[in-house]
């Protein structure tokens, strides 16, 4: 392909893509294929010719298309959103141009300078301490996801730990040391963190050890709880290096209670504190949240997902360290072939020493472009109209007490409900059972907890799912649920850039409808 025939596939290819963007609502939300549909539909060896981009292209319609679900679509309300806008498509498709793997400053000086800038103007739009800026010990560093930074700072602290446990040690007495060492850590989270605290733990050699969360304190860490476990591992002859606390749990959206764990972490600062923030933490470009930053400068590591809630598509994980040097002491190697009269006088960053892969792509621009093309009061008016979206459903739902129970307080646009089962009769009278769950603005809250079902709560959950999963079958919305404490629940959160009131009316009245049809089924059973 020429530079001519770029220009047109390349014309052609935005045009399509604009016009998949434009009529993203009428498409089938959810994919329907069964596995191994394309395997059906493709040859079994690469073409010995090249092909002309027309046939290539025309291949994205009949062969790719159906095996999407399109995330991007305004009847998609599962999981958690995944952003992508134009001024984040382009900063992709200039860094394809540019590609460079920018494992040191000396592979493009400006790929690691404009990560560096980009993400202390993010720092400050999210209201982080000033301890997690660049100018500073702290900075930030673009990962590939949530994931991905969890286990890199799970790595870090686990160093860190046993390099504190080991001081004043040297040669075979000190590897003994930290092999002895090694075998008594465990990472901790609560049963609410999202699963890759546990999958760091098994990746960094360590064992992982979760703190329950009760429905009274709307599925959030408390101190109390993580002090029970301190006490539980320090009986168990284990050492707990590390702790992930969340801004915006995965199944709820329930924040921890950061102030008690500072407090109760007072004593134990060689326990690193990492704040999972992945989706919720794009809404601390609001001042409205902003108190939600207050002990974030008391940890030691902060993550958000850009990709996630803040219009720029994946991947854009962001990580913010508050000592820097405790991830470049882990991970820092520099063979002779990477040495250089930069890094050697420590005037410029290396990223890779950030991270545990080795290359990285220019994951900035992107975020540069979105950033200036929205700025901050856009940024602010789309988290903005997404809580409003979400605090309208919740509304909705709370309007049906006789379909419908809210068993944590919304939060981040998400809500979380239960199908209230048809009770049997008392003397000819139906019992059914209300909800009232407050809205939570993602503070700290112990009341607001929604009614729970009177009557077998395994009688609601085979309901609750029934309905959901003849919801998804029939393709019209997309939503995905989870268990609250033993409770099947149904999770709608609408917060994509294509999300609407009407969407969010035709998804209740779905939801509804759905509900009906299946209770009206069971009494007449």
């Amino acid at each position: 392909m020429n530079s001519e025939e770029f220009r047109k596939a390349a014309h052609g290819s935005i045009d399509e893509i604009i016009d998949y963007y434009d009529t993203i609502q009428d498409r089938r939300v959810v994919s329907n294929v069964t596995p191994g549909y394309l395997r059906k539909l493709l040859p079994s060896v690469p073409p010995e010719e090249g092909e002309s981009w027309d046939d290539i292209q025309k291949d994205i319609e009949s062969k790719i298309m159906p095996g999407l679900t399109h995330w991007q679509s305004p009847n998609f309300m599962a999981f958690y959103p995944a952003s992508s806008t134009y001024p984040a498509m382009l900063g992709e498709l200039y860094s394809a141009a540019f590609t460079a793997p920018a494992f040191n400053w000396i592979c493009s000086p400006a790929v690691t300078e404009l990560e560096t800038i980009v993400l202390d103007w993010l720092a400050q739009l999210l209201h982080l301490p000033a301890c997690y800026l660049s100018e500073g010990e702290g900075g930030g560093v673009i990962q590939g996801s949530a994931s991905e930074a969890i286990v890199t700072v799970m790595v870090a602290a686990r160093e860190r730990y046993i390099e504190n446990a080991c001081k004043g040690l040297e040669g075979e007495q000190k590897e003994r040391k930290k092999a002895e060492v090694r075998g008594r850590l465990v990472a901790l989270g609560s049963e609410q963190s999202h699963s890759s605290t546990a999958k760091a733990a098994l990746i960094a050699g360590v064992r992982y050890k979760p703190i329950h969360c009760h429905l009274e304190d709307a599925l959030a860490m408390t101190g109390a709880g993580l002090q029970g476990m301190l006490d539980e591992c320090e009986k168990e002859g284990l050492e707990p290096f590390y702790l992930t606390v969340t801004l915006g749990t995965t199944a709820t959206c329930a924040t921890d209670r950061f102030g008690e764990v500072k407090e109760v972490l007072q004593a134990r600062p060689e326990v690193w504190v990492h704040v999972d923030a992945a989706y919720a933490g794009a809404a601390l470009v609001c001042e409205e949240y902003e108190p939600l930053t207050e002990h974030l400068g008391a940890f030691d590591s902060f993550n958000m997902n850009m990709h996630k809630w803040l219009l720029t598509n994946f991947d854009a994980s962001c990580l913010y360290i508050k000592r820097r040097r405790n991830l470049t002491d882990a991970l820092s190697i520099t063979p002779s072939y990477l040495r250089n009269d930069f890094s050697a006088a420590g005037l410029v960053t290396d990223y890779r020493d950030w991270q545990i892969p080795f290359g990285r792509r220019f994951r900035a621009l992107k975020i540069w472009f979105v950033l200036r093309t929205y700025g901050a009061n856009g940024l602010r008016a789309h988290i903005r109209n997404h809580v409003w979206l979400g605090e309208l459903f919740h509304s909705l739902v709370l309007s049906r007490p006789d379909l419908f129970s809210v068993p944590t307080p919304p939060a981040f646009a998400l809500t979380v409900l239960t199908v209230i089962p048809h009770l049997k009769t008392t003397n000819g009278v139906q019992h059914e059972v209300a909800s009232d769950a407050g809205v939570s603005d993602g503070l700290v809250k112990t009341n607001g907890v929604g009614g729970k079902h009177d009557g077998d709560v395994g009688e609601a959950n085979a309901v609750t799912k029934e309905v959901y999963e003849l919801i998804n079958a029939r393709g019209q919305i997309f939503l995905t649920s989870g268990v609250v404490n033993g409770v099947y629940a149904i999770r709608v959160v609408s917060a994509n850039p294509k999300a609407e009131q009407k969407f969010i009316r035709r998804a209740f009245d779905i939801i509804v409808q759905t509900a009906e049809e299946v209770l009206a089924k069971s009494v007449g059973a």
